[in-house]
């Protein structure tokens, strides 16, 4: 079985590139795997499955034709992209992760998250992901009008630009004892997420890693799992 995983894309009209490079590996890399696990910001904002934008409708579509070819795709939210629902699910053929999933890979069992949730040192995104992540706040928002919503995300994202801008990295990053503490709790020895954009294969004892994903950006990536076990792989987007 030949399983690849991406994260961070952060699809917007600002990026026609990273567009074409996703409708790109879709078509190509991605056509002949088995499951393609998407982790979390595969858009940089959306705002509820009701108002998609022109110019991401054929990435919607690029997905709908790689699931009906056989493929299998699961989604897990992201930071950015919270508000993804059943209607996305539907126009897709994706299936939608909760924050954490254990699933059966050739080397064994792995934990997939965005990441997000394990950057336990940086207490306000905490507080700010409560928020965000609490249903009667989303609904509040879904029930607003598109201008409305447009605004906010808007404004979300300058606030994030603006609270990145004045951390130190190390407090943005994974906190080692929230990694323990949740792959622990999995039981498992392989953790897979994104969120930090800090790609790398990390060996944290004999027997336990962590992979994490890397964003789309100059270059892109993807986790390729096989019977020869996990590859991550960076690769160029034009």
């Amino acid at each position: 079985m030949r399983i690849l995983f991406i994260s961070d894309l952060h699809l917007y009209s600002g990026r026609p590139d990273l567009t074409r490079a996703l409708l790109h590996f879709l078509s190509t890399t991605a056509q002949d795997c088995d499951q393609l696990y998407i982790l979390g910001d595969l858009f940089e904002a959306w705002i509820g499955d009701d108002f998609i934008p022109d110019d991401l409708k054929p990435v919607i579509d690029a997905l709908n034709s790689l699931s009906h070819s056989g493929c299998e795709i699961f989604f897990q939210h992201g930071n950015r992209d919270f508000l993804i629902g059943n209607q996305f699910a539907e126009l897709t053929g994706a299936k939608l992760l909760g924050d954490s999933k254990i699933i059966n890979l050739a080397s064994g069992p792995a934990l997939l998250m965005h990441g997000d949730q394990l950057c336990t040192d940086d207490l306000e995104y905490q507080a700010l992901r409560q928020q965000l992540r609490n249903p009667q706040w989303q609904a509040a928002v879904l029930a607003k009008s598109v201008p409305e919503r447009l605004e906010m995300a808007k404004q979300l994202r300058m606030a994030s630009e603006t609270h990145t801008a004045g951390k130190e990295m190390a407090i943005m990053d994974v906190n080692p004892q929230a990694v323990h503490e949740a792959m622990s709790a999995a039981s498992t020895n392989l953790l897979i997420h994104g969120h930090t954009h800090r790609p790398a294969v990390h060996q944290l004892d004999t027997n336990k890693r962590r992979i994490v994903l890397g964003d789309w950006d100059k270059t892109g990536w993807y986790l390729e799992a096989s019977e020869q076990g996990e590859k991550l792989v960076e690769f160029d987007l034009n």
